[in-house]
């Protein structure tokens, strides 16, 4: 798990920066309840997203549990950040209108004390949204990568916490229903065939390191084969659900 007290100030640069953080405001905006009603951002990081998530009318609130984080939202967001865990919310029961969770839940071991919480502080018609199935945002139909990487993907990789259908399963148990999806660009993330290699090679790819060396190797010749060796590839289109109480 990285030290994001340590990440803070070079996080957003790695991470797609202002036009990732406007695209994934903007799409969850679009699954946001209009008119006046209050949002809670949980795992808000350093509010870039946050700070998006403001109109006229609407309160936004970000909560961290990472103090260097959360030093850069508050400049963002003045008097608009709390401190505290996701899964110890530090917020009364039925008091929010909307959650919103962005690329959290892929990085837990157990998302459901998180999204129970996030049920709890939900108000009777609440909504909840959260991005999901990150691991697949790379991999769009028509992705030449995609093709060369899908058997090793569907046989090693392991079974992601953020995945939609356990997310919208787990969500009917709870009484809450699929209220709407949409997707986002990374904006400028997409990476070319000999990137992709770059970084299956420097095991940074967890389906890959459980995958034999020769399979592995095999899918670097593959890749290596591809024309445009140094073209990125579309960026990947991550997704986001709505659950409604």
């Amino acid at each position: 798990m990285l030290d994001y007290d340590d990440e803070a100030r070079h996080y957003d640069a790695s991470r797609g920066g202002e036009p990732r953080a406007r695209a994934a405001a903007d799409a969850a905006g679009r699954l946001l309840p209009q008119g006046s009603c209050t949002v809670l951002d949980i795992a808000c990081g350093t509010g870039i997203v946050t700070e998006r998530l403001r109109r006229p009318g609407r309160t936004v609130v970000g909560v961290d549990r990472s103090p260097g984080m959360l030093g850069l939202a508050a400049r963002r967001v003045p008097g608009g950040v709390v401190r505290g865990d996701g899964t110890r919310l530090p917020f009364a029961s039925d008091t929010v209108d909307a959650v919103v969770i962005i690329w959290l839940l892929h990085l837990l071991t157990d998302p459901v004390p998180v999204l129970t919480e996030a049920a709890r502080v939900l108000r009777p018609g609440g909504v909840l949204i959260t991005t999901v199935d990150k691991n697949d945002a790379y991999f769009t139909e028509d992705s030449d990568v995609g093709e060369v990487t899908a058997d090793l993907r569907r046989q090693y990789a392991p079974q992601v916490p953020d995945e939609s259908v356990r997310l919208i399963s787990w969500a009917a148990e709870q009484g809450l229903g699929a209220a709407g999806r949409t997707r986002f660009p990374g904006t400028g993330q997409g990476r070319s065939p000999r990137g992709w290699r770059e970084v299956i090679e420097a095991g940074r790819i967890s389906w890959c390191a459980r995958a034999p060396r020769e399979q592995v190797a095999d899918v670097c010749r593959r890749l290596a084969a591809l024309p445009d060796q140094d073209t990125p590839r579309p960026d990947p289109l991550y997704r986001l659900i709505a659950l409604k109480s």
